[in-house]
Order: C-alpha cells, then sequence, then structure tokens
C-alpha cells in the first residue's frame, strides 16, 4: 500500500479537521456502537448458528458450548483449545466444542463452496481418529457428529458474538445451556481455567 508523504497526510489531517468535523463524531459513534456490542460475562446470548455440515443449533438447546473465534492463522491455537477441553470433557456429550473461522469476508462467494468442502473432508479425517478413541472408551457414538466447525465467510457468525468480520482476533468463549456467557479470553486459556468455566457452565 503506498503511504502519502508528510506533506499529503498533513493536508488530509486538517482538512479532515476542519472541513469535516462530523467525520469524528461518526467515528467517536461508531466506536461506542462497537463497544456496546461486546458480550457480558454474565448475560444471556440465546444466539443460533449453522456450521459447515448446515446443522442449526442454538446455545441455549442445554449444552455447554466452547467456541473458538480463528482465523486462518490460529490454527496451532485452534488445535490447543481443542486438546484442553479434550482432556477435561472427551466424549461427553454435554459439552460441545466449536471453532468458528473468521475469513474476515476475504473468500469470494464463487470460492465458498469449495472451501467448505475442503474444511469437511478434513473433519472427516478428524473424526475417523476420534472415533478410535470412541471404540477403545466404548462411547456408542458417531464421532463425526461431535465435530463441529463454522465457516464464517460474511461476517454474521462473528458479529454475533461482538467481533468485527474484519478482524483478525482471537477469542474463546464458554456458554451455560441457557446462553449465559461463562468466560470469554482473547487467548488461549490455561486447562485449569477452562476446567473451572466448564465446571460453572454444567
Amino acid at each position: 500500500m503506498n503511504h502519502p508523504g508528510p506533506r499529503a497526510a498533513h493536508r488530509v489531517s486538517l482538512r479532515a479537521f476542519f472541513a469535516r468535523p462530523q467525520y469524528f463524531f461518526l467515528v467517536a459513534l461508531a466506536a461506542a456502537i462497537a463497544q456496546a456490542a461486546e458480550l457480558r460475562v454474565g448475560s444471556n446470548y440465546p444466539l443460533t448458528f449453522t456450521d459447515v455440515d448446515r446443522r442449526d443449533f442454538s446455545l441455549a438447546d442445554g449444552h455447554v458450548t466452547i467456541i473458538s473465534v480463528v482465523n486462518r492463522r490460529d490454527e496451532a491455537k485452534a488445535e490447543s483449545v481443542g486438546d484442553r477441553v479434550s482432556k477435561i470433557s472427551f466424549g461427553d456429550p454435554k459439552v460441545r466444542l466449536i471453532t468458528l473461522v473468521n475469513f474476515q469476508q476475504n473468500i469470494l462467494l464463487p470460492l465458498r463452496g469449495m472451501v467448505s468442502a475442503v474444511i469437511r473432508h478434513r473433519l472427516d479425517l478428524e473424526a475417523k481418529e476420534v472415533q478410535k478413541k470412541y471404540a477403545e472408551r466404548h462411547i456408542n457414538r458417531d464421532a463425526r457428529n461431535d465435530i463441529f466447525v463454522i465457516a464464517d465467510f460474511d461476517g454474521k457468525a462473528v458479529s454475533q458474538l461482538g467481533i468485527s468480520p474484519i478482524s483478525s482476533e482471537f477469542a474463546v468463549f464458554v456458554f451455560d445451556g441457557r446462553g449465559r456467557l461463562v468466560r470469554r479470553w482473547n487467548d488461549v486459556p490455561s486447562g485449569e481455567m477452562l476446567a473451572q468455566a466448564i465446571k460453572e457452565a454444567r
């Protein structure tokens, strides 16, 4: 991206200050709205989402729900959250882990179906490995039905969580079965922190 030189930048700043003061009012208003939209711990959010398998679900359907909001560079963080949740509640049907991938509105509409198909294929492979662990622990359930990924191409899903669609923000949310927000972090929480949040959400 080309940046204006010092003189050009100075002219832009002066024009903004004196010719269009309403600009700063609009920016302040937008910031206030964004802050007001942030989810608050202790409040109820019976939000609904659709995953890449076109399954609709609600945060108020009785499950403890952990949502990791990631972008394409956060795969390692998403795996860390998944590993820690598995150690706490592996195979527990009441606990649901969802990975929400924020594509930051960068995927063109004609390519979204292909991207979703690639994600589903990766989930199929992952489910086969999880199914083996289910068999070892005598869990008689289809592991593929326990894996949830939301591909957010248009920003509607992350917006429900108070996150800007163009943001690269990483976040982890824990909701109880009524959709009450129990905890929120902006980094990978420790196993102890997750365990405490899940316990409180039950």
